[in-house]
């Protein structure tokens, strides 16, 4: 193990599933954290799964003189960088539009001018399907027209694809994949890790397994009186480990394409739509509990429907997503259960 890569927010829900699967795939992930969102006891968990320590700069991405001591710190042997660090809750960022634009915008500026500095050229960058906002069609490739934002985290993510490629067209050497993900769900199969909210829920499915297990008293779903055939909100749920997975293939990619300088995009997901109602018996069927929720109102921010088309990923990454929703569904509650031990 070698190949250091230095994963922004790694502490969180998708970069920890990825920081397993880089040491899986023989790299030796560097953690930048700085748990606003996330805990310390993760990297423990961590630790127990992979059988080796994991190396972390509890720093604020946002600071460029912290960022540029990490990656002077790390250059030997550092092949690049996925940044996760992010506010992402759809919901908050319409409450807190300025801290999401100085926390997932700042960060991200902060990141590629270390990068800069030190000459290290390849990065992952986390975006999302929300850059699409209400799509014309679907499913939604990558082709799709960027609608606008349905929330300000939406709009953070537009302008972070366009800060990156702008930097490209600058002239800079800066080899650039971006992964607009779907919804991830489900935890890892050893239940040591998975999405730990820090407070009530901002995403479904830890809303549903805190539910299940009475943590919450009961699930609101937002609206049932959407154009969908149930009249609830469609996503496409992609497993975590999958999506993990993903940003390994991501960075394989960037090594094999000879361009000097690029941002190419890719979605991520399964390339199928499920709604929430959908979810939620997926979830009963898998537990053998029955959920206690309630039809409240829409929610502002959210998009009526959405999943990917998947193509280009499973081309140019020779990946697809392998697992179901049921297995996220016991994952995600499995997860829950340990923690509740």
């Amino acid at each position: 193990m070698n190949k250091k890569v230095i994963v922004t927010g790694g502490a969180g829900f998708i970069g920890s599933h990825t920081v397993l699967a880089l040491h899986q795939a023989g790299f030796t992930p560097i953690v930048v954290d700085n748990f606003c969102n996330s805990s310390k006891s993760v990297l423990s968990q961590l630790e127990k799964v992979t059988g080796s320590p994991v190396a972390l700069h509890e720093v604020d991405c946002c600071s460029l003189s912290a960022m540029q001591e990490v990656i002077s710190r790390e250059k030997e042997g550092l092949f690049g960088v996925i940044h996760f660090a992010a506010h992402k809750a759809v919901g908050a960022s319409v409450a807190k539009p300025l801290e999401y634009y100085r926390n997932n915008v700042g960060s991200l500026v902060s990141v590629l001018q270390a990068m800069n500095a030190s000459q290290v050229s390849r990065l992952v960058f986390s975006s999302s399907c929300t850059v699409y906002g209400q799509p014309d069609q679907l499913p939604v490739t990558e082709r799709s027209p960027l609608k606008a934002a349905e929330s300000p985290y939406g709009r953070t993510k537009q302008f972070c694809e366009e800060i990156i490629s702008d930097q490209v067209a600058s002239g800079a050497s800066l080899r650039a994949v971006t992964l607009r993900y779907f919804n991830p769900v489900g935890a890892h199969e050893s239940s040591l890790i998975g999405e730990l909210p820090l407070g009530p829920p901002e995403n479904l499915i830890p809303y549903i397994t805190q539910t299940a297990v009475g943590i919450r008293k009961e699930l609101t779903v937002f609206g049932n009186d959407y154009d969908t055939p149930d009249g609830t909100c469609i996503r496409d749920y992609i497993h975590v480990v999958d999506l993990a997975e993903a940003h390994v293939k991501a960075l394989e990619f960037i090594e094999r394409k000879k361009e000097p300088a690029f941002n190419e995009f890719f979605n991520v997901g399964t390339g199928r739509g499920s709604s929430v109602l959908e979810v939620i018996s997926a979830f009963e069927a898998v537990s053998g509990k029955k959920l206690n929720y309630k039809i409240g109102a829409r929610r502002e921010g959210d998009v009526v429907q959405t999943y990917a088309d998947v193509t280009h990923c499973e081309k140019e990454f020779a990946w697809s997503a392998r697992r179901s929703m049921s297995d996220a569904m016991r994952d995600a509650y499995n997860w829950q259960l340990t923690l509740g031990k």
